[in-house]
Protein backbone atom coordinates (compact mmCIF):
# COMPACT_ATOMS: atom_id res chain seq x y z
CA UNK A 1 0.00 0.00 0.00
CA UNK A 2 0.95 3.66 -0.38
CA UNK A 3 -0.97 6.84 0.54
CA UNK A 4 -1.69 8.97 -2.53
CA UNK A 5 -3.03 12.52 -2.39
CA UNK A 6 -3.28 14.82 -5.39
CA UNK A 7 -0.33 13.24 -7.21
CA UNK A 8 1.77 16.37 -7.77
CA UNK A 9 5.11 14.67 -7.12
CA UNK A 10 7.01 14.59 -10.41
CA UNK A 11 8.66 11.21 -9.96
CA UNK A 12 7.59 7.83 -8.62
CA UNK A 13 7.52 8.64 -4.90
CA UNK A 14 3.70 8.64 -5.04
CA UNK A 15 3.47 5.62 -7.37
CA UNK A 16 3.25 1.96 -6.37
CA UNK A 17 3.50 -0.28 -9.40
CA UNK A 18 1.85 -3.62 -8.73
CA UNK A 19 0.51 -2.47 -5.38
CA UNK A 20 -2.40 -0.50 -3.96
CA UNK A 21 -2.76 3.28 -3.70
CA UNK A 22 -4.77 4.60 -0.76
CA UNK A 23 -6.48 7.66 -2.21
CA UNK A 24 -6.68 10.15 0.65
CA UNK A 25 -8.61 13.04 -0.93
CA UNK A 26 -11.87 11.87 0.67
CA UNK A 27 -10.35 12.69 4.07
CA UNK A 28 -10.77 16.42 3.52
CA UNK A 29 -12.56 17.82 6.55
CA UNK A 30 -11.57 20.61 8.88
CA UNK A 31 -11.38 19.27 12.45
CA UNK A 32 -10.67 22.26 14.69
CA UNK A 33 -9.40 25.83 14.55
CA UNK A 34 -7.97 27.92 17.40
CA UNK A 35 -8.34 31.49 16.14
CA UNK A 36 -6.36 32.87 19.07
CA UNK A 37 -3.30 30.66 18.69
CA UNK A 38 -3.57 30.08 14.95
CA UNK A 39 -3.66 26.29 15.29
CA UNK A 40 -5.53 24.41 12.57
CA UNK A 41 -6.28 20.69 12.61
CA UNK A 42 -7.49 18.98 9.43
CA UNK A 43 -7.80 15.54 7.96
CA UNK A 44 -4.72 14.76 5.93
CA UNK A 45 -6.42 14.52 2.54
CA UNK A 46 -7.50 18.18 2.49
CA UNK A 47 -5.75 20.34 -0.11
CA UNK A 48 -3.71 23.41 0.73
CA UNK A 49 -6.11 25.24 -1.60
CA UNK A 50 -9.08 24.40 0.62
CA UNK A 51 -7.10 25.35 3.72
CA UNK A 52 -6.25 28.73 2.20
CA UNK A 53 -9.89 29.35 1.29
CA UNK A 54 -10.73 28.89 4.97
CA UNK A 55 -7.86 30.69 6.71
CA UNK A 56 -7.04 33.70 4.51
CA UNK A 57 -10.40 35.47 5.07
CA UNK A 58 -9.82 34.94 8.80
CA UNK A 59 -6.42 36.65 8.75
CA UNK A 60 -4.10 33.65 8.63
CA UNK A 61 -1.75 32.07 6.10
CA UNK A 62 0.21 28.86 5.62
CA UNK A 63 3.54 28.95 7.48
CA UNK A 64 5.25 27.40 4.44
CA UNK A 65 3.82 26.75 0.99
CA UNK A 66 5.25 25.00 -2.08
CA UNK A 67 4.82 26.32 -5.62
CA UNK A 68 1.36 24.78 -6.02
CA UNK A 69 -1.63 24.86 -3.71
CA UNK A 70 -2.95 21.62 -5.21
CA UNK A 71 -1.22 19.29 -2.76
CA UNK A 72 -2.68 17.62 0.30
CA UNK A 73 -1.77 18.35 3.89
CA UNK A 74 -0.53 14.77 4.28
CA UNK A 75 1.57 15.07 1.14
CA UNK A 76 3.11 18.32 2.38
CA UNK A 77 4.18 16.53 5.56
CA UNK A 78 5.31 13.32 3.83
CA UNK A 79 7.59 15.29 1.50
CA UNK A 80 8.44 18.01 4.05
CA UNK A 81 7.87 20.60 1.35
CA UNK A 82 9.66 23.94 1.28
CA UNK A 83 8.86 27.40 -0.02
CA UNK A 84 10.19 30.87 -0.68
CA UNK A 85 10.69 31.55 3.02
CA UNK A 86 13.00 28.64 3.86
CA UNK A 87 15.89 31.01 4.58
CA UNK A 88 13.83 32.27 7.54
CA UNK A 89 11.25 29.70 8.52
CA UNK A 90 12.57 26.33 7.40
CA UNK A 91 10.45 23.56 5.90
CA UNK A 92 6.77 22.68 6.33
CA UNK A 93 7.60 20.11 8.98
CA UNK A 94 8.98 22.83 11.24
CA UNK A 95 5.40 24.08 11.70
CA UNK A 96 3.61 20.77 12.23
CA UNK A 97 2.66 20.47 15.90
CA UNK A 98 1.23 16.95 15.87
CA UNK A 99 -0.48 14.30 13.72
CA UNK A 100 -2.11 10.90 14.01
CA UNK A 101 -0.40 7.99 12.27
CA UNK A 102 -2.42 4.87 11.41
CA UNK A 103 -0.35 1.73 10.87
CA UNK A 104 -1.37 -1.33 8.87
CA UNK A 105 -1.73 -3.38 12.06
CA UNK A 106 -4.55 -1.04 13.11
CA UNK A 107 -2.57 0.81 15.77
CA UNK A 108 -2.79 4.60 15.98
CA UNK A 109 -0.05 6.89 17.27
CA UNK A 110 -0.36 10.55 18.18
CA UNK A 111 2.99 11.99 17.16
CA UNK A 112 4.63 15.27 18.13
CA UNK A 113 8.01 16.55 19.24
CA UNK A 114 7.09 15.40 22.76
CA UNK A 115 4.90 12.32 22.13
CA UNK A 116 6.29 9.48 20.02
CA UNK A 117 9.01 11.88 18.80
CA UNK A 118 10.89 9.18 16.88
CA UNK A 119 7.78 8.47 14.77
CA UNK A 120 7.27 12.22 14.36
CA UNK A 121 10.76 12.60 12.85
CA UNK A 122 10.45 9.50 10.68
CA UNK A 123 7.08 10.46 9.19
CA UNK A 124 7.97 14.09 8.33
CA UNK A 125 9.75 13.68 5.01
CA UNK A 126 9.09 9.93 5.20
CA UNK A 127 7.39 9.79 1.78
CA UNK A 128 4.28 8.07 3.13
CA UNK A 129 6.15 4.91 4.06
CA UNK A 130 5.63 4.89 7.83
CA UNK A 131 1.83 4.54 7.64
CA UNK A 132 -1.19 6.70 6.88
CA UNK A 133 -1.42 10.19 8.36
CA UNK A 134 -5.11 10.59 9.19
CA UNK A 135 -5.13 14.14 10.57
CA UNK A 136 -2.59 16.81 11.42
CA UNK A 137 -2.31 20.11 13.24
CA UNK A 138 -0.21 23.01 11.97
CA UNK A 139 0.66 26.43 13.38
CA UNK A 140 -0.42 29.21 11.00
CA UNK A 141 1.02 32.64 10.20
CA UNK A 142 -0.93 35.78 11.12
CA UNK A 143 -1.49 38.25 8.24
CA UNK A 144 -3.33 41.54 7.79
CA UNK A 145 -4.64 40.85 4.28
CA UNK A 146 -4.20 38.61 1.23
CA UNK A 147 -1.62 40.86 -0.47
CA UNK A 148 2.14 40.64 -0.93
CA UNK A 149 4.49 43.59 -1.35
CA UNK A 150 6.92 42.48 -4.04
CA UNK A 151 10.08 43.72 -5.65
CA UNK A 152 11.57 42.15 -8.77
CA UNK A 153 15.20 43.02 -9.53
CA UNK A 154 17.20 42.02 -12.62
CA UNK A 155 20.75 40.78 -12.10
CA UNK A 156 23.48 40.09 -14.65
CA UNK A 157 25.07 36.85 -13.40
CA UNK A 158 25.35 34.49 -10.44
CA UNK A 159 27.47 36.99 -8.51
CA UNK A 160 24.61 39.46 -8.86
CA UNK A 161 22.25 36.87 -7.44
CA UNK A 162 24.54 36.29 -4.47
CA UNK A 163 24.65 39.98 -3.64
CA UNK A 164 20.88 40.35 -3.75
CA UNK A 165 20.42 37.21 -1.64
CA UNK A 166 22.69 38.58 1.08
CA UNK A 167 20.95 41.95 0.95
CA UNK A 168 17.46 40.42 1.14
CA UNK A 169 17.99 37.66 3.68
CA UNK A 170 17.12 39.65 6.79
CA UNK A 171 14.41 42.02 5.58
CA UNK A 172 12.34 39.86 3.22
CA UNK A 173 10.29 36.84 4.22
CA UNK A 174 10.11 35.45 0.70
CA UNK A 175 12.96 35.27 -1.81
CA UNK A 176 13.45 33.27 -4.99
CA UNK A 177 15.04 33.81 -8.40
CA UNK A 178 14.36 32.82 -11.96
CA UNK A 179 17.59 32.39 -13.90
CA UNK A 180 18.46 32.13 -17.58
CA UNK A 181 20.48 28.97 -18.24
CA UNK A 182 20.89 29.79 -21.93
CA UNK A 183 22.76 33.11 -21.52
CA UNK A 184 26.38 32.72 -22.71
CA UNK A 185 29.67 33.23 -20.88
CA UNK A 186 29.75 35.68 -18.00
CA UNK A 187 26.00 36.30 -18.38
CA UNK A 188 25.13 32.70 -17.61
CA UNK A 189 22.90 32.65 -14.57
CA UNK A 190 21.49 36.11 -15.11
CA UNK A 191 17.91 36.44 -13.99
CA UNK A 192 15.26 38.15 -11.93
CA UNK A 193 15.39 38.18 -8.13
CA UNK A 194 11.91 38.20 -6.60
CA UNK A 195 11.48 39.18 -2.97
CA UNK A 196 8.41 39.99 -0.93
CA UNK A 197 6.66 40.43 2.40
CA UNK A 198 3.07 40.17 3.52
CA UNK A 199 1.49 43.61 3.06
CA UNK A 200 0.71 45.74 6.08
CA UNK A 201 -2.69 46.92 7.23
CA UNK A 202 -2.57 49.97 4.94
CA UNK A 203 -3.52 47.62 2.09
CA UNK A 204 -6.78 46.44 3.64
CA UNK A 205 -8.80 47.19 0.53
CA UNK A 206 -11.19 44.72 -1.04
CA UNK A 207 -9.63 41.71 -2.62
CA UNK A 208 -10.29 40.93 -6.25
CA UNK A 209 -9.95 37.19 -6.53
CA UNK A 210 -7.72 36.17 -9.46
CA UNK A 211 -9.50 34.84 -12.55
CA UNK A 212 -10.23 31.13 -12.82
CA UNK A 213 -7.41 29.00 -14.12
CA UNK A 214 -7.41 28.10 -17.80
CA UNK A 215 -6.40 24.68 -19.03
CA UNK A 216 -3.64 23.98 -21.56
CA UNK A 217 -5.89 22.55 -24.27
CA UNK A 218 -3.88 19.74 -25.90
CA UNK A 219 -0.61 17.89 -25.70
CA UNK A 220 1.87 19.97 -27.68
CA UNK A 221 4.00 18.41 -30.42
CA UNK A 222 7.26 17.16 -28.96
CA UNK A 223 9.40 19.43 -31.13
CA UNK A 224 7.81 22.55 -29.62
CA UNK A 225 10.16 22.66 -26.63
CA UNK A 226 13.74 22.28 -27.79
CA UNK A 227 17.03 24.03 -26.88
CA UNK A 228 16.45 26.78 -29.45
CA UNK A 229 12.85 27.65 -28.49
CA UNK A 230 13.78 27.47 -24.80
CA UNK A 231 16.64 29.91 -25.43
CA UNK A 232 14.23 32.31 -27.17
CA UNK A 233 11.80 32.04 -24.26
CA UNK A 234 14.51 32.67 -21.66
CA UNK A 235 15.81 35.71 -23.52
CA UNK A 236 12.32 37.15 -23.94
CA UNK A 237 11.44 36.56 -20.28
CA UNK A 238 14.58 38.28 -19.07
CA UNK A 239 14.01 41.35 -21.25
CA UNK A 240 10.27 41.50 -20.54
CA UNK A 241 11.06 43.52 -17.43
CA UNK A 242 12.36 46.77 -18.93
CA UNK A 243 13.51 48.43 -15.72
CA UNK A 244 16.07 46.91 -13.40
CA UNK A 245 13.79 47.21 -10.37
CA UNK A 246 9.99 46.92 -10.32
CA UNK A 247 7.91 47.05 -7.14
CA UNK A 248 4.21 46.61 -6.45
CA UNK A 249 1.49 44.90 -4.43
CA UNK A 250 -0.08 41.67 -5.71
CA UNK A 251 -2.55 39.03 -4.54
CA UNK A 252 -0.97 36.02 -2.88
CA UNK A 253 -2.24 33.56 -5.50
CA UNK A 254 -0.25 34.74 -8.55
CA UNK A 255 2.75 35.41 -6.33
CA UNK A 256 3.00 31.96 -4.77
CA UNK A 257 1.26 29.85 -7.42
CA UNK A 258 1.93 31.21 -10.93
CA UNK A 259 1.77 27.77 -12.55
CA UNK A 260 -1.63 27.07 -10.99
CA UNK A 261 -3.08 29.69 -13.35
CA UNK A 262 -2.69 27.18 -16.21
CA UNK A 263 -4.15 23.75 -15.51
CA UNK A 264 -2.37 20.80 -17.14
CA UNK A 265 0.55 23.07 -18.09
CA UNK A 266 2.72 19.95 -18.34
CA UNK A 267 1.01 19.21 -21.68
CA UNK A 268 3.32 21.81 -23.19
CA UNK A 269 6.09 19.19 -23.03
CA UNK A 270 4.21 16.70 -25.21
CA UNK A 271 3.44 13.04 -24.58
CA UNK A 272 6.91 12.18 -23.26
CA UNK A 273 6.55 14.74 -20.51
CA UNK A 274 9.32 16.52 -18.64
CA UNK A 275 12.01 15.74 -16.12
CA UNK A 276 12.71 18.10 -13.25
CA UNK A 277 16.17 18.09 -11.76
CA UNK A 278 16.19 19.64 -8.28
CA UNK A 279 19.29 19.56 -6.13
CA UNK A 280 20.68 21.20 -3.02
CA UNK A 281 24.37 22.17 -3.15
CA UNK A 282 26.59 24.05 -0.69
CA UNK A 283 27.90 26.95 -2.77
CA UNK A 284 27.55 29.10 -5.87
CA UNK A 285 30.59 27.53 -7.51
CA UNK A 286 28.74 24.23 -7.70
CA UNK A 287 25.71 25.97 -9.24
CA UNK A 288 28.03 27.48 -11.88
CA UNK A 289 29.52 24.05 -12.60
CA UNK A 290 26.03 22.59 -13.10
CA UNK A 291 25.06 25.38 -15.51
CA UNK A 292 28.31 24.92 -17.42
CA UNK A 293 27.61 21.21 -17.74
CA UNK A 294 24.09 21.78 -19.11
CA UNK A 295 25.61 24.16 -21.66
CA UNK A 296 28.20 21.54 -22.68
CA UNK A 297 25.33 19.14 -23.34
CA UNK A 298 23.50 21.77 -25.39
CA UNK A 299 20.48 21.69 -23.08
CA UNK A 300 18.56 24.72 -21.83
CA UNK A 301 16.07 24.52 -18.99
CA UNK A 302 12.61 25.88 -19.78
CA UNK A 303 12.08 27.00 -16.18
CA UNK A 304 14.99 27.40 -13.76
CA UNK A 305 14.69 28.47 -10.13
CA UNK A 306 17.50 29.28 -7.70
CA UNK A 307 16.82 29.73 -4.00
CA UNK A 308 18.79 30.04 -0.76
CA UNK A 309 17.96 27.51 1.96
CA UNK A 310 18.56 28.65 5.52
CA UNK A 311 20.16 26.96 8.50
CA UNK A 312 16.95 26.06 10.37
CA UNK A 313 17.04 22.24 10.49
CA UNK A 314 14.17 20.18 9.18
CA UNK A 315 12.70 17.82 11.79
CA UNK A 316 12.50 14.80 9.49
CA UNK A 317 15.04 11.98 9.28
CA UNK A 318 14.72 11.91 5.47
CA UNK A 319 13.94 15.56 4.76
CA UNK A 320 15.52 17.09 1.67
CA UNK A 321 15.85 20.75 2.78
CA UNK A 322 19.19 21.67 4.33
CA UNK A 323 21.38 24.76 4.33
CA UNK A 324 22.71 25.72 0.90
CA UNK A 325 21.41 26.62 -2.54
CA UNK A 326 18.63 24.72 -4.28
CA UNK A 327 18.58 24.71 -8.07
CA UNK A 328 15.56 23.47 -10.02
CA UNK A 329 15.58 22.86 -13.79
CA UNK A 330 12.95 21.47 -16.19
CA UNK A 331 13.80 19.55 -19.36
CA UNK A 332 11.73 17.60 -21.89
CA UNK A 333 12.36 13.88 -21.50
CA UNK A 334 14.98 12.48 -23.87
CA UNK A 335 17.99 10.17 -23.84
CA UNK A 336 20.30 13.21 -24.11
CA UNK A 337 18.74 14.81 -21.04
CA UNK A 338 19.07 11.58 -19.06
CA UNK A 339 22.76 11.33 -19.99
CA UNK A 340 23.25 14.96 -18.94
CA UNK A 341 21.59 14.31 -15.58
CA UNK A 342 24.02 11.46 -14.96
CA UNK A 343 26.85 13.99 -15.30
CA UNK A 344 25.04 16.46 -13.04
CA UNK A 345 24.72 13.75 -10.39
CA UNK A 346 28.50 13.51 -10.21
CA UNK A 347 28.84 17.26 -9.62
CA UNK A 348 26.16 17.23 -6.91
CA UNK A 349 27.60 14.16 -5.18
CA UNK A 350 31.18 15.48 -5.24
CA UNK A 351 29.97 18.72 -3.65
CA UNK A 352 28.18 16.89 -0.83
CA UNK A 353 24.73 17.87 -2.12
CA UNK A 354 21.54 15.91 -2.65
CA UNK A 355 18.58 15.40 -4.99
CA UNK A 356 14.93 15.88 -4.02
CA UNK A 357 13.04 12.55 -3.82
CA UNK A 358 9.63 14.16 -4.52
CA UNK A 359 10.91 15.41 -7.89
CA UNK A 360 13.01 12.38 -8.80
CA UNK A 361 12.37 9.73 -11.45
CA UNK A 362 15.87 8.38 -12.05
CA UNK A 363 18.20 8.70 -9.03
CA UNK A 364 20.48 5.62 -8.79
CA UNK A 365 20.21 3.62 -5.59
CA UNK A 366 23.87 4.13 -4.65
CA UNK A 367 23.50 7.92 -4.89
CA UNK A 368 20.29 7.96 -2.87
CA UNK A 369 22.03 6.08 -0.10
CA UNK A 370 24.89 8.58 -0.25
CA UNK A 371 22.55 11.58 -0.25
CA UNK A 372 20.41 10.22 2.60
CA UNK A 373 22.81 8.30 4.86
CA UNK A 374 20.18 7.94 7.60
CA UNK A 375 18.02 5.72 5.40
CA UNK A 376 19.08 2.63 7.37
CA UNK A 377 17.89 4.28 10.58
CA UNK A 378 14.68 5.24 8.77
CA UNK A 379 14.02 1.63 7.73
CA UNK A 380 13.17 0.74 11.33
CA UNK A 381 10.00 2.87 11.03
CA UNK A 382 8.73 1.54 7.70
CA UNK A 383 5.27 0.06 7.82
CA UNK A 384 5.73 -3.55 6.60
CA UNK A 385 2.63 -3.26 4.39
CA UNK A 386 3.71 0.05 2.79
CA UNK A 387 6.04 0.59 -0.14
CA UNK A 388 6.46 2.68 -3.27
CA UNK A 389 8.03 2.41 -6.70
CA UNK A 390 10.56 5.03 -5.59
CA UNK A 391 11.57 3.21 -2.43
CA UNK A 392 12.04 -0.12 -4.19
CA UNK A 393 14.14 1.59 -6.86
CA UNK A 394 16.47 3.50 -4.54
CA UNK A 395 17.03 0.62 -2.12
CA UNK A 396 17.31 -2.16 -4.70
CA UNK A 397 21.10 -2.25 -4.85
CA UNK A 398 21.43 -2.29 -1.08
CA UNK A 399 18.92 -5.13 -0.80
CA UNK A 400 20.79 -7.08 -3.48
CA UNK A 401 24.12 -6.65 -1.72
CA UNK A 402 22.58 -7.81 1.59
CA UNK A 403 21.28 -10.94 -0.12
Amino acid sequence: MLPHGLGRSYGDSCQNEGGTLLLTTGMNRLVSFDAEEGLLCCEAGISLSDILDFIVPRGWFLPVTPGTRFVTLGGAIANDVHGKNHHRDGSFGCHVTRFELLRSDGSRRLCSAAENPEWFRATIGGMGLTGLITRAEIRLLKIDNPFIEVENIKFNNLEGFAGLARESDENYAYTVSWIDTSAPGRKRGRGIFMRGNHAGSQYNHRRRKPPRAKAFPVEAPEFLINPLTVKWFNTAYYHKQLRRRVAGVVDYEPYFYPLDAVLHWNRAYGRRGFLQYQCIVPDLGTVAAILDKTAQHGQNSFLTVLKVFGSKPSPGLMSFPREGLTLTMDFPVSARVTAMCDDLDVIVADAGGSLYPAKDARMPAALFQQFFPRFKEFEAYLDPAFSSSFWRRVTARQETSDA
